[in-house]
């Protein structure tokens, strides 16, 4: 009897860790401009200033189809609203997700008429992610089963 209810909470240790390992290991995502998607109108400086982005996290920028586009680019483009002359590479699914790849800055704008010079563009640092040895502070913890922390 003992052998069996030790393999029961093998079994579901091994199930608690299957569900919550993949949230736990992936990157956070960031909608860009929160509830106000990516749009005219909205100060990206001051949404962007009390996050840190990490190597891992992604961005989504949501907004209606044909109405908006996001373009990664350079500093000096950035400053100067300047849209890249290859059109393909502008994204347009009104849902795009950019994962953060690398460390450094990146710079995003969108290149429909004027909206990047009214503001529609976003600029942030993106720091190396860092993998602790160290058990997660306990208000990061969820308490699940009886008390369980994990």
């Amino acid at each position: 009897m003992a052998m069996a209810l030790g393999g029961y909470s093998n079994v579901i240790m091994i199930v608690i860790v299957t569900i919550f390992f993949p949230c736990i290991a992936m990157g956070t995502e960031y909608v860009v401009g929160d509830h106000h998607g990516w749009a005219t109108g909205f100060d990206y400086n001051i949404w962007a200033a009390d996050k840190v982005f990490k190597v891992g996290d992604s961005l989504v920028f949501r907004y209606e189809v044909g109405q908006h586009n996001v373009y990664k680019v350079n500093a000096t483009a950035f400053q100067n609203c300047t849209v890249p002359s290859n059109h393909s590479d502008a994204l347009r699914s009104g849902n795009d997700v950019i994962v953060l790849a690398s460390p450094g800055q990146k710079w995003y704008l969108c290149g429909v008429g004027e909206h990047c010079t009214t503001g529609q563009k976003l600029a942030i640092t993106v720091v190396a992610s860092t993998i602790s040895s160290s058990p997660s502070p306990v208000q990061h913890t969820k308490k699940l089963f009886g008390g369980f922390h994990f």
